[in-house]
């Protein structure tokens, strides 16, 4: 009996031993996804999440810059106006255009049109890609559209300071269209601040002055009786233009202005032109 007794005490002690936590040489499992740790405790159905503090994830674009970067093909849609300083009693004025008043070379609210198309440009970097240095090549079109019949005469007669604007008093005759179109050939030259260097889309400003050069001129008319017109000279009107030119970006969205520094005819009228409008460009 005693031996029967002490087997089931070992028995007893045995099972004991078997049953002793097995868990404690296992390891914890760990998954990593992106900035996130999962830990699975050993022996355990328990997860422990743990953000990683120092990964991050940008959905901006960001840029390696050069000191030197082109950027090709750059359209600007805008509006074209100018101030008009002119003293029509003067002669001067009354030679150019006789007749002339106030009301003459009154444009059509929002009709007359700026579209610039840039070669290039480029940007070389001056301080840190900050500052730099904006240059490019491009051409200017103007469309200024009148309220008023008024014609250029591209054949005046053969004198000094021949009459060039008349008001048409045509009976019968009415204008769909009458335009005064004045293209540059013109070169920008800015400083750019860009608040934000390593970024595609950033913020800056630009400003400086441009240089243009008047190759094309010419008035265009649409009326009931002649149908469409068109008058190519140079009109009197300044062969170069320097303006103040400027730019604004934000983000993706581009503004430009430009102011002329004088007045766009070489005699009788003073008229000052300005243009703005949106920039497409990728800097």
């Amino acid at each position: 009996m005693k031996r029967i007794i002490t087997l089931g005490i070992l028995l007893c002690a045995i099972s004991g031993m078997a049953q002793t936590d097995s868990t404690k040489n296992q390891k914890a499992d760990t998954i990593r996804v992106g900035g996130i740790t999962i830990i699975r405790k050993a022996g355990s159905k328990e997860r422990q999440i743990v953000h990683d503090r120092d990964y991050k994830i940008s959905s901006r674009r960001r840029v390696n810059n050069s000191n030197l970067s082109t950027n090709w093909w750059i359209f600007d849609l805008g509006w074209s106006n100018y101030t008009d300083n002119t003293n029509y009693a003067s002669a001067a004025a009354q030679a150019y255009a006789p007749g002339a008043n106030s009301s003459w070379l009154k444009t059509k609210s929002g009709r007359s049109r700026n579209v610039n198309v840039w070669f290039f440009m480029q940007k070389l970097n001056m301080s840190k890609h900050i500052l730099n240095l904006k240059y490019g090549l491009g051409l200017e079109l103007n469309n200024y559209f009148y309220k008023q019949p008024i014609r250029y005469d591209a054949n005046p007669p053969a004198q000094a300071n021949p009459a060039i604007i008349t008001y048409d008093v045509t009976a019968g005759r009415s204008y769909s269209k009458n335009k005064l179109a004045a293209d540059y050939l013109t070169v920008p030259l800015m400083l750019n601040l860009n608040f934000t260097p390593r970024r595609h889309n950033g913020f800056g400003i630009s400003g400086g002055v441009s240089l243009g050069y008047l190759y094309n001129s010419r008035n265009k008319t649409v009326t009931s009786d002649e149908g469409k017109r068109k008058s190519k000279d140079d009109f009197d009107l300044e062969k170069w233009k320097l303006s103040y030119v400027g730019e604004i970006s934000l983000g993706p969205v581009r503004f430009y202005g430009s102011y002329a520094m004088k007045n766009m005819y070489s005699r009788g009228l003073d008229v000052t032109p300005y243009n703005f409008g949106f920039r497409l460009s990728n800097w």
